[in-house]
């Protein structure tokens, strides 16, 4: 009951526009989303800050950030990422691996599922 509860709220999320979000008043655009990339092979963590709609490569992923919005100051932070993520190995043009929200406060609501690389949300700004 859970998982189709969960999987009806990923559905509706993936299919609202990213601009959806942004005219919700409990939710602040931003021009930045702060990413935290793992290379599972090597260990390696590394923090990217990524504009909206500027591509960003991170080992044979292209990652793109479509919106980026943060909570009020007032409110318990959190933020909230449109990202659409390309696998480059086998085709230049990009593979689409990933598209949609990625939460900070709930990264395993909706997470990118790639055998090297894992994705996290850390803030918009």
């Amino acid at each position: 009951m859970i998982r189709r509860l969960l999987a009806a709220l990923l559905l509706a999320l993936a299919l609202a526009a990213p601009a959806m979000a942004q005219q919700d008043p409990g939710w602040v655009p931003k021009n930045t989303a702060r990413l935290q990339a793992l290379d599972k092979v090597t260990a390696r963590v590394t923090v990217l800050d990524v504009a909206l709609n500027q591509p960003l490569r991170f080992g044979t992923l292209r990652i793109i950030v479509r919106a980026c919005n943060a909570r009020p100051p007032a409110e318990v932070p959190d933020a909230a990422a449109w990202l659409e993520v390309l696998e480059t190995r086998k085709d230049p043009r990009g593979v689409p691996v990933f598209q949609g929200w990625m939460f900070a406060n709930a990264p395993g609501v909706s997470m990118l599922e790639h055998p090297v690389y894992d994705l996290r949300v850390l803030e918009c700004h």
